[in-house]
């Protein structure tokens, strides 16, 4: 006897099949409108800026606007949950950076989850980590920087741009690894940071390279290592936290391209071939040369495996020390 599927069923099946061209059209007309891009924090950090040069390239080759949309607070969480509850249609992504791998482990209860509520897109690229501190704070270097601050526990201020991003992390890390006692002054930005730093309200600041190299260069901020395991060809004479005797210290701010989860397959691969695409544009990649982004555009699976280890990575270094969102 067969086994006919009831009227419910049978309406479900129904329902696929006459959803199925619909879903293949509006991929085959992908875009026929506007893109937003979401920065999860405010104007003039390292995310804003790779966000606008990329969309431009990108504008011009689909023939549409990008529109970047910056959504900060709670350290990127929520501009971050806007994209995962946004129409999983391809007209809304997020540039995912180092709290995206982060915050699933550093919040209780997590604020999304990264694998279930998300699409890996594109990955752009990564950026070193770069520790600058006022010229008015009393040290030339790495060394002189752990003595002053285990002479004066607390004295200094470390800021971030908000609680769970790499200048958080590598604040704590190096609290931990150098036992000294830093006070981790959190912002809502990478802008309100670099007036306060330039200002002397606040001490030091571990930086994207990108964000902070023209004041570097200016004199203006003192940079005292990179957080990578090799120097920057951006700032040659700037050593390396293992070569200013802090071994293993390794922090990698990244940025990537997600799309919200249950985006079309054809959709998300019409977008990775786009970034992929704007990369490899002469004049991006000239941009980002100049800015100290290494670049690393590949599929859609790599940036997925990127994701999963920078997060196993982390939940690890954030248990072991206990860090916790305050």
């Amino acid at each position: 006897m067969l086994n006919l599927p009831s009227a419910a069923a049978g309406r479900a099946l129904l329902a696929l099949a006459a959803a199925l061209p619909c879903a293949a059209s509006a991929a085959a007309d992908f875009p026929s409108r506007p893109i937003t891009v979401v920065v999860p924090f405010p104007t003039g950090g390292t995310p804003d800026i790779l966000a606008r040069v990329l969309g431009e390239s990108i504008g011009r080759s689909v023939g549409q606007t990008v529109v970047v949309e910056n959504r900060g607070g709670a350290g990127g969480n929520i501009g971050t949950q806007a994209v995962a509850r946004a129409e999983p249609d391809g007209y809304t992504l997020l540039v995912c950076a180092f709290h995206c791998a982060v915050a699933p482990a550093l919040y209780k209860p997590a604020p999304y989850d990264i694998v279930r509520d998300f699409e890996p897109v594109a990955m752009i690229g990564t950026v070193p980590s770069v520790l600058v501190v006022n010229p008015k704070v009393p040290a030339k270097n790495v060394a002189e920087l752990i003595a002053y601050a285990k002479a004066n526990p607390g004295k200094l201020n470390s800021a971030s741009s908000g609680i769970g991003t790499s200048a958080h992390m590598a604040t704590e890390l190096l609290n931990n690894q150098a036992g000294i006692k830093l006070t981790h002054i959190p912002y809502k930005g990478a802008g309100q940071v670099a007036a306060d730093l330039l200002g002397g309200q606040v001490d030091m600041y571990f930086d994207n390279l990108p964000a902070s190299l023209a004041s570097i260069r200016a004199g203006k901020l003192r940079a005292l290592a990179v957080a990578s395991a090799r120097r920057s060809p951006s700032i040659p004479d700037v050593p390396t936290f293992t070569e200013a005797g802090v071994p293993g210290f390794l922090i990698t701010p990244w940025f990537g391209i997600m799309a919200p989860a249950r985006t079309p397959q054809p959709v998300l691969d019409r977008l990775n071939r786009e970034f992929v695409k704007a990369l490899a544009d002469p004049a991006v990649a000239d941009k980002m040369k100049q800015l100290g982004v290494e670049t690393a555009a590949g599929s859609r699976e790599d940036l997925a495996g990127f994701i999963a280890g920078e997060s196993r990575k982390w939940k690890t270094v954030i248990d072991t020390n206990h860090i916790q969102a305050q």
